[in-house]
C-alpha cells in the first residue's frame, strides 16, 4: 500500500495517485475475480432484504449481458435506465458493462422536457424503466429508443409506440454471452449533472475515473466493510461508492434514499460500517433527532460527508464515528481532500496528490489568497477526469478551456492551502455593483430559530438589476413571519445582503441527493404571495460614517 501524503498533518494511507490497471478498475474483471475467490460471500444486500453473493451477482450480470447482446447492444453503446436504486438497476449496470456498453441512469425525478432531453441525449435504443414511471413518458419524444424493458409488473396499459418487454427480458441465457473486453478508459456509466442551475449535461466517465473517485472518497473501505449506499445511482456519489466496494471486495447495503428517522436503525440492521455520504442538511436533520441512550451502539466507523460544520463535529462525537470530507463533482475525481476528522469549518480540503487546483478570475488569472474566484483543475493523469459532455462539444470546450477544467464553483483559498466553497457561479447574486454569496445569506437566514432550510437567489428586475430573494421552510410546528425574519436579519447582515423578498414554503424543492433545486424557484420569480420588505416599509441603508 502506498504511503500516501500528509494532509493537514494526517496520513491518508489509502490514497495513491497511480492509475490502476484494467484488472484493478474494470468492473467485469473485478466481478470475475471475487466470484472466483469468494463466491459465497455476500456482495450486496438490498432494501427488500434480498442478498446476492459475488457468484450470484456475476451470474445475473452475465444473464443481463446476454439479454442485451440479443437485442443488439454492442461495445461502445449506451443503455439508458430510469429506475430507483434496486436489484434491477444493479444488474442493468453490470450487465451493460459485461456487454461493453455504458449505462446511463436517469434521475427519477425528471419529467416533461427535462426527461425528454435526457433520454434523447443518451442516443440509447433501449430504455430500462420502472413501471411506475412509464406514464411520464406519454406524449414525449423517446429519441432513438426502440424498446422498453420494465423492471417490474406493468401497472397499466403501455402505449408508447415502441416494443415493451417484461422484467424477465433482463435475464437471458448466460451460456449465450459473447465475451467483451473493456479497457480502463472505456465508459462504465454516463452520469447526468444535477441540473440545479440549468439543463443537465451527460458526463462521459471512464472506469479509471470512477475507480479514482471511489479510491479518494471511500478508499478507507476494505474487504471486511459494508457500505451503506443511500445516494442514488444516477449520482456520482452512489456510483463511486459501489465502485469502491467492488474494487476492494467489500459489500454494499443498497437503499433507495436517505431516511432521517430510520438512518441509525438501517445502519444497525444492515451492519454497515461505512457510509456513502451525509450531504448538506442531512447532518443537521440527524442532529435534531432526540438523543437515545444507544446512540453509540452502532457499527459505523467512517463516513464521507460535506460540508464540515459544528453539526458535523457534534454528530461524529455523539455517535462515535470518524469522518472525512472533501470536494468532488461528476466531471472530476476528488481533487480536494480533508484530513480525517478535520475541524477547519467549511473547508473543502487541500489539493490532493496528482491534482493542481487554482482560483482564477474571469480571465483565468490566479487571484491572491483570500480573494474569491473560480476553481479550476488539471490532473497529472488527465484520464482520471471526465473526457467531456456527451453530444455537447460547445459545453465541453467551455468547461475544458486553456488546459484547465472550469468547475463553475466560486471558492477562496487561504495561505495554508485550504479551499473554501463560496457559491456556484450561477448562484452568485449581484446587486447594485455588489457581488454576494447565496451560501452566506442562507447561513444567516438558517440562524433564525423557526427556519429549517433556506434558498437564496437573485431575481431580475427591469433595467438589469437584481434583488435578493430567500425561500424558507419552517421547522416542524413553527411558523415564519416574513417581516419578523427580515427584522431579525437586518442587524446581522451587510446591508446589501438583506433579502428584499421572502417566500414561505412547506418544503423547498430538492434533487434526489437533497440539494435544493433553485432553478424552478428562480423561474417562478416574484409571486402574489411573496413578501416585499420595501412595500412593507422596511428599508435597509448603508451606515453613513462621519468625516471626523
Amino acid at each position: 500500500m502506498a504511503e500516501g501524503r500528509l494532509v493537514s498533518g494526517v496520513k491518508l494511507p489509502w490514497f495513491a495517485p497511480t492509475p490502476p490497471t484494467a484488472d484493478e478498475c474494470v468492473i467485469p474483471r473485478l466481478l470475475d475475480r471475487y466470484a472466483a475467490e469468494t463466491p459465497g460471500k455476500v456482495f450486496i444486500r438490498y432494501e427488500t432484504g434480498e442478498t446476492w453473493t459475488w457468484a450470484e451477482t456475476r451470474r445475473k450480470a452475465l444473464e443481463t449481458a446476454a439479454a442485451l447482446q440479443a437485442r443488439g447492444v454492442k461495445k461502445g453503446d449506451i443503455v439508458a435506465a430510469w429506475a430507483p436504486n434496486s436489484a434491477a438497476l444493479v444488474r442493468s449496470w453490470f450487465g451493460a458493462n459485461y456487454a461493453g456498453a455504458a449505462l446511463a441512469p436517469i434521475n427519477t425525478s425528471f419529467r416533461g422536457k427535462l426527461l425528454e432531453h435526457a433520454i434523447g441525449k443518451t442516443g440509447a435504443r433501449l430504455l430500462i424503466v420502472h413501471p411506475d414511471l412509464v406514464g411520464r413518458l406519454e406524449g414525449l419524444s423517446l429519441g432513438a429508443v426502440e424498446g422498453l424493458i420494465l423492471t417490474g409488473e406493468a401497472t397499466g396499459q403501455v402505449n408508447l409506440g415502441v416494443a415493451v418487454e417484461p422484467a424477465t427480458a433482463l435475464a437471458g441465457d448466460a451460456a449465450a454471452y459473447a465475451r467483451v473486453e473493456s479497457d480502463p478508459w472505456d465508459s462504465p456509466v454516463i452520469i447526468f449533472t444535477s441540473g440545479t442551475t440549468g439543463p443537465s449535461k451527460a458526463v462521459l466517465t471512464s472506469y479509471v475515473q470512477e475507480w479514482t473517485t471511489g479510491k479518494v472518497t471511500y478508499g478507507y473501505m476494505h474487504g471486511g466493510d459494508r457500505m451503506l449506499v443511500n445516494l442514488p445511482m444516477f449520482h456520482v456519489g452512489g456510483i463511486a461508492a459501489i465502485t469502491a466496494a467492488v474494487a476492494c471486495g467489500g459489500s454494499v447495503a443498497l437503499f433507495e434514499a436517505f431516511d432521517t428517522r430510520r438512518f441509525w436503525d438501517v445502519i444497525r440492521e444492515t451492519e454497515s460500517t461505512v457510509c456513502s455520504g451525509l450531504i448538506g442538511a442531512l447532518t443537521a436533520f440527524l442532529m435534531k433527532e432526540p438523543p437515545r441512550p444507544d446512540d453509540r451502539d452502532n457499527p459505523l466507523r467512517m463516513v464521507t460527508l460535506a460540508p464540515i460544520t459544528e453539526d458535523t463535529v457534534a454528530l461524529a462525537e455523539r455517535f462515535g464515528f470518524d469522518y472525512i470530507s472533501g470536494f468532488n463533482m461528476t466531471e472530476v475525481s476528488g481533487p480536494l481532500i480533508c484530513a480525517v476528522n478535520e475541524t477547519v469549518m467549511r473547508s473543502c480540503g487541500r489539493a490532493r496528490e496528482g491534482m493542481e487546483c487554482r482560483i482564477v478570475d474571469a480571465f483565468d488569472n490566479e487571484v491572491p489568497h483570500g480573494e474569491p474566484g473560480e476553481l479550476v483543475i488539471r490532473a497529472d493523469s488527465p484520464w482520471t477526469l471526465s473526457h467531456g459532455y456527451l453530444g455537447d462539444p460547445e459545453a465541453t470546450a467551455e468547461a475544458w478551456r486553456n488546459g484547465w477544467f472550469h468547475t463553475g464553483d466560486l471558492m477562496r483559498r487561504d495561505a495554508e492551502g485550504c479551499f473554501f466553497f463560496i457559491d456556484r457561479k450561477k448562484d452568485a447574486i449581484r446587486r447594485r455593483g455588489e457581488n454576494m454569496s447565496s451560501l452566506e445569506i442562507e447561513i444567516e437566514v438558517c440562524g433564525h430559530p423557526a427556519v429549517r432550510e433556506a434558498a437564496a437567489y437573485g431575481v431580475d428586475l427591469p433595467g438589469g438589476e437584481q434583488e435578493v430573494m430567500v425561500a424558507v421552510a419552517p421547522v416542524a410546528g413553527a411558523t415564519i413571519d416574513p417581516r419578523e425574519l427580515v427584522e431579525y436579519l437586518i442587524p446581522r447582515m451587510t446591508h446589501f445582503m438583506v433579502p428584499r423578498y421572502v417566500r414561505i414554503e412547506a418544503e423547498l424543492p430538492k434533487t434526489p441527493t437533497n440539494k435544493i433545486q433553485k432553478t424552478g424557484l428562480r423561474a417562478e420569480g416574484i409571486t402574489a404571495e411573496t413578501f416585499d420588505r420595501e412595500a412593507a416599509g422596511l428599508t435597509v441603508r448603508r451606515q453613513k460614517l462621519s468625516t471626523a
